[in-house]
C-alpha cells in the first residue's frame, strides 16, 4: 500500500484516523503499531515477519549495551554485533544478486541464484534501527525498554516505506506522550494534500515523459529531446522524494508527531555542498553522524577529510541501488563535494550568482543519468546525444510534440521547485494581519485549494494506471 493509492486515501487512513481518535490515550499506540503493521503486510505479507525480527533483536542490542553500561569493551562488541546483524539483513535482500553476479562475472563462475524481492523500505526500517541502537551506546538516547513503543517506532506507517529517516531521539517523548489539537491536525492535512499533488499532478506525469525517453535507444535522441528527458527526471524525482516526505511530514501531524523537514528546495542551491543540506536531509545526516564522523569526519587532516568524502559518498550512492551506476552516481558528488573544498567554492562565490544555480542544476541533472540508467554504457550514450555527440540532430518532431504539448508541465515542475508557496504564504499572512476581512477571505480560499487539488488528484488516480513507487528499488 502506497500514500497515493485509492485504497490508501479512502479506505485506511480515514478508519485509522477514525478510530485513533475515538480510542483511549492508552490505546492509541497500540492501534497505530497494529495499523503500522497491516498497513506493511498489505503488499507483501510474509516480510512483516522480517521487520518483526529486525525490532526484537535491536531491542535486545539496546538492551544489551544499556546493561553493559560500565564495560566498555564488552559494549563495543555487542554495538559490533548489532551494525553486523542489521547490515547482513539488508545485504542478503538487496546485495546479494548483485554480489554472485560480480563474483560470477570476476572469475567466470556460473552460480546460479533466484533473484529475492526487495522488501519494501528495508534500508528505510534498518538505517533507523541501527541508528536507535547507535544512540543508546552514545548514550544520546536513553533504551527503550518497553518494545511494543520500539516497535512503533521502528514501524510506524507514515515514514515506514519512504522515510524520512526519523531518529529515536527525536520522538521518544512523542512516542510517549503527543500533544493532539485542531491546529496540529489540520496543518497536517494541508501538508499531506500538498505532497500527494507533488506526487500526482508534477512527478507522475513527467515519470512518464522521463520513461518514454530512457526507454529509446539513445543514438535515436535528438539533443533536445535528450535534454527533456534529462530535465524530466529531474523534476520527477525531486517531486516525488519531497512529495512522499510531506505526506510522511502531514500524517505524522495528524497523529501527533513532528517529524522533521526532510526536503528544503535543494534546486535553489549555489553548490553542490549546499545542495546536499537541502536535499534528503535525514539520509544526509544520517550518514554524516554515523559514518563521516566516525571515521574522523574532517579533523585528521585534508586527505583524510578528502578520503572519508569519497568513501561517504560512495556508500550513499550504493544505499541507492545494487549497482555500479548508483556507486559511481555516488563517487562522483564525492569528488565534486573534495573539489569544492579544495578551493572552488571560493571561486563560486565570486562569480554571478545566477551562473552558480546553473551550476548546480548542471551538475545534477548530469548526474542524474547515471542515477536513471540501468548501466554505464546507456549512461554514456545518453550523455553524449545531451551534448550533441551522436545524437539524431539538434531537435525532431519528438520533441517539439513534447514541448507543444507537455511544455507546461516542465514550467510548473521548475515554478514549484522554487520556495513559490512560501512567498505567496508569506505575504497572505502579512495581509491578514493588516485586515481581518482579508485573513477571513485567506481561509475560505485556501481551504476551497487544498480541496480542490485533492478532487483533481482523485481524478488523476481514477482515470490513469500509471503511478509508480520509485522507492522500491530503496
Amino acid at each position: 500500500m502506497v500514500f497515493s493509492s485509492l485504497v490508501f486515501l479512502f479506505a485506511f487512513l480515514p478508519a485509522v484516523l477514525l478510530v485513533y481518535y475515538i480510542v483511549p490515550r492508552g490505546l492509541k499506540n497500540v492501534l497505530l503499531l497494529l495499523a503500522s503493521l497491516f498497513f506493511y503486510a498489505w503488499g507483501e505479507p510474509k516480510y512483516v515477519f522480517l521487520m518483526i525480527f529486525s525490532i526484537f533483536i535491536n531491542y535486545i542490542f539496546g538492551l544489551l549495551i544499556q546493561a553493559l553500561r560500565e564495560k566498555h569493551s564488552s559494549k563495543k562488541i555487542v554495538l559490533v554485533l548489532s551494525i553486523l546483524v542489521n547490515l547482513a539483513i539488508l545485504g542478503f535482500y538487496k546485495y546479494s544478486g548483485f554480489l554472485i553476479e560480480n563474483i560470477n562475472a570476476l572469475f567466470n563462475l556460473s552460480i546460479s541464484f533466484e533473484p529475492l524481492p526487495l522488501p519494501i523500505g528495508i534500508s528505510f526500517f534498518t538505517f533507523q534501527a541501527m541508528s536507535y541502537v547507535i544512540d543508546v551506546y552514545r548514550n544520546d538516547a536513553k533504551v527503550q525498554k518497553n518494545v511494543w513503543d520500539l516497535a512503533l517506532y521502528i514501524a510506524l506507517f507514515p515514514q515506514l516505506v519512504a522515510g524520512p529517516i526519523v531518529r529515536y531521539n527525536t520522538i521518544a517523548d512523542q512516542i510517549k506522550a503527543r500533544i493532539h489539537n485542531l491546529e496540529l491536525f489540520a496543518a497536517g492535512i494541508r501538508q499531506f494534500i500538498i505532497g500527494l499533488s507533488k506526487k500526482v499532478l508534477i512527478a507522475n506525469p513527467l515519470g512518464e515523459i522521463a520513461d518514454t525517453i530512457f526507454a529509446t535507444n539513445p543514438g535515436e535522441l535528438s539533443v533536445t529531446t535528450a535534454w527533456i528527458g534529462i530535465l524530466a527526471y529531474t523534476l520527477q524525482i525531486y517531486f516525488d522524494f519531497s512529495g512522499y516526505s510531506d505526506m510522511a511530514i502531514g500524517l505524522g501531524k495528524m497523529f501527533g508527531f513532528e517529524f522533521l523537514i526532510n526536503f528544503n528546495y535543494p534546486y535553489i542551491a549555489r553548490s553542490i555542498g549546499e545542495f546536499w543540506r537541502r536535499w534528503h536531509i535525514s539520509l544526509s545526516s544520517w550518514f554524516r553522524d554515523y559514518v563521516y564522523i566516525p571515521l574522523g569526519g574532517n579533523r585528521k587532516g585534508p586527505w583524510k577529510t578528502y578520503r572519508n568524502l569519497l568513501i561517504v559518498w560512495t556508500i550513499t550512492g550504493f544505499w541507492h541501488g545494487a549497482s555500479w551506476t548508483f556507486m559511481a552516481w555516488g563517487f562522483y558528488y564525492g569528488i565534486i563535494i573534495c573539489v569544492e573544498r579544495l578551493g572552488f567554492n571560493k571561486v563560486l562565490e565570486k562569480t554571478w550568482r545566477p551562473f552558480q544555480h546553473l551550476y548546480v542544476i548542471f551538475v545534477v541533472m548530469v548526474g542524474w543519468v547515471f542515477f536513471r540508467a540501468d548501466n554505464f554504457s546507456y549512461s554514456f550514450d545518453y550523455l553524449q546525444s545531451m551534448f550533441g555527440i551522436g545524437a539524431a540532430g539538434l531537435i525532431d518532431k519528438t520533441a517539439l510534440l513534447y514541448l507543444h504539448d507537455q511544455a507546461y508541465l516542465i514550467v510548473l515542475g521548475i515554478l514549484f521547485s522554487l520556495p513559490l508557496l512560501p512567498w505567496i504564504q508569506k505575504r497572505l499572512d502579512q495581509l491578514g494581519e493588516r485586515r481581518q476581512i482579508l485573513a477571513t477571505m485567506r481561509f475560505s480560499i485556501s481551504s476551497f485549494v487544498y480541496l480542490g487539488l485533492l478532487l483533481m488528484v482523485t481524478m488523476f488516480l481514477v482515470n490513469s494506471t500509471y503511478n509508480p513507487f520509485i522507492y522500491f528499488r530503496f
